[in-house]
C-alpha cells in the first residue's frame, strides 16, 4: 500500500475531506487497523436510511464498542443532523470521531461551524509525486492524474473509461443527490467550459453566456466546485486586499485526469512541446505545491500575479517567516534567460522575495538571479 503523507491527530476528533476516489476510506482503515473502532458507511443506502430516520442509532451503536474506540462516519454530509449527536458525545463523553466527506457545502448549511472547532480539519488529495516515489511517472500524472484507481488500471482504455465514469458519478451523486443545483443541464455545460478554461483567469460573463445562465449563477457553480473539493480558486495577487478582491481569480481542477475527462480530451495525446503539454505541466506543479503545503500545515497562501500589460507570474506564495516566493513554471527541458525574464523583472518591485523557475531541466542553475531548478527539487527548496 502506498504510504500517504497526511498525518492526522491521534488524540482529537477530526474531519477528513477530499474529493471522491482520493482514498479516504482506505486511508482510515489502514490508520485504525490496530485500533478498536466503529465504521459507519453512509454511502450504503441502508445505513443512510437508518440514520436519516433515527439519528439516535448512532448513540446505540456507540454503546456497543469500547469507551476508547474511534468512531468513523464515512460521508457525513449524507446525514448532517448526526453532527448534533457527534458534538454531544465529544463534549459529554469524550468520544473521538473521524468524519469524512466529499462535500462541505451541505454540512455548512446543516451545521454550525463544523462543530465550532471541536474537530480538526484535514484534506486528502490524489497521490503526490512524493508519495509515489520511484513509481511516479510524469506522463501518467499529466495524462491520467493521480487518483488511486488510475494506478491500479493497466490499460489506457480502462483508465479513460474510469475517468469518464468519475465525471458522471460526480454529477449524479454529488450534484443531483445532494440537490446542489436546480437545473442540471446548465451545470453540465458549465463543467466542460470550466475545464476548458482551467488555469486561466475566470471570465464570469463569458462562461455565463456559454452556459446559458447569469454571472451570479456561475459564481455559485465555482463555489460548488470548491465545496465539493473539485478544485481551487487562485486569487490575484495585490498588496491591497481590497484591490485583490476586485480582480478575477483563476480556477484549477483538483486532478489533471479529471480535468481532461470533463473537457473531453482524454483521447488527445499530450505531446511534448505543445501548448497543451505546457498547460498540463503548470497545472500539475501547482497542484503538487498546494497538496504538499496542505499536508505540511504550514499556513501558506497562494495567488497569481498579472499586470495591466499582461506580464504574469504563475504562483506567488506567501510563506510566514520567509520571503514571498515568485514561481514561474516552464515545461521546457532547457531553461534560458527568456524563460525567466518575467519573474526576474518583478524581483525589484516585490523585494524582498525569492524568485524561482521550476521546469523539467535536470540541471540546477541561477539565471538573472532566479533559482532555476528541476521541478521536484524546486518544490523541496520552496520549503516543502
Amino acid at each position: 500500500m502506498i504510504q500517504r503523507l497526511l498525518k492526522p491527530s491521534q488524540s482529537s476528533s477530526f474531519f477528513l475531506f477530499g474529493a471522491r476516489g482520493t482514498g479516504k476510506t482506505t486511508f482510515l482503515k489502514s490508520l485504525f487497523q490496530d485500533t478498536a473502532s466503529l465504521f459507519i458507511d453512509l454511502l450504503d443506502p441502508n445505513e443512510e436510511d437508518v440514520f436519516s430516520r433515527q439519528p439516535s442509532e448512532l448513540s446505540q451503536r456507540i454503546r456497543q464498542v469500547p469507551s476508547d474506540a474511534w468512531i468513523v462516519v464515512d460521508e457525513i454530509q449524507r446525514v448532517p443532523k448526526l453532527l448534533d449527536l457527534v458534538q454531544k458525545h465529544i463534549e459529554a463523553d469524550g468520544k473521538r470521531f473521524v468524519l469524512t466527506g466529499s462535500s462541505a457545502r451541505k454540512l455548512k448549511r446543516g451545521a454550525s461551524n463544523l462543530l465550532a472547532g471541536r474537530a480538526f480539519v484535514y484534506n486528502l488529495y490524489p497521490f503526490t509525486h512524493r508519495e509515489l516515489g520511484p513509481s511516479f511517472d510524469l506522463t501518467h500524472a499529466l495524462t491520467w492524474g493521480g487518483l488511486p484507481k488510475t494506478h491500479r488500471l493497466s490499460a489506457p482504455t480502462d483508465t479513460a473509461a474510469f475517468l469518464r465514469a468519475y465525471a458522471l458519478t460526480y454529477l449524479k451523486e454529488e450534484i443531483v443527490a445532494e440537490q446542489l443545483v436546480r437545473r442540471l443541464d446548465p451545470f453540465r455545460r458549465f463543467l466542460e467550459i470550466a475545464a476548458q478554461s482551467n488555469g486561466r483567469i475566470v471570465n464570469f460573463s463569458r462562461i455565463a453566456a456559454d452556459a446559458g445562465v447569469d454571472d451570479k449563477t456561475v459564481e455559485t457553480y465555482f463555489s460548488i466546485l470548491e465545496d465539493t473539493h473539485m478544485g481551487l480558486l487562485l486569487p490575484a495577487f495585490h498588496r491591497s486586499v481590497r484591490k485583490q478582491q476586485r480582480q478575477a481569480p483563476k480556477f484549477y481542477f483538483f486532478d489533471t485526469g479529471v480535468k481532461r475527462a470533463l473537457d473531453r480530451t482524454l483521447t488527445v495525446e499530450l505531446a511534448d512541446g505543445t501548448y497543451a503539454f505546457g498547460e498540463a505541466f503548470e497545472h500539475l506543479v501547482i497542484l503538487e505545491i498546494v497538496r504538499l503545503s496542505s499536508y505540511a500545515a504550514n499556513d501558506w497562501t497562494f495567488s497569481y500575479l498579472r499586470t495591466n500589460h499582461g506580464a504574469e507570474i504563475d504562483l506567488v506564495i506567501d510563506r510566514p517567516g520567509k520571503p514571498p516566493a515568485l514561481v514561474e513554471i516552464k515545461s521546457t527541458v532547457h531553461v534560458s534567460e527568456r524563460d525567466v525574464a518575467v519573474v526576474a523583472g518583478f524581483v525589484g518591485d516585490l523585494s524582498p522575495c525569492e524568485p524561482f523557475c521550476l521546469s523539467r531541466d535536470p540541471a540546477p542553475k541561477t539565471i538573472s538571479g532566479v533559482n532555476c531548478l528541476p521541478w521536484q527539487e524546486g518544490i523541496a527548496r520552496l520549503g516543502l
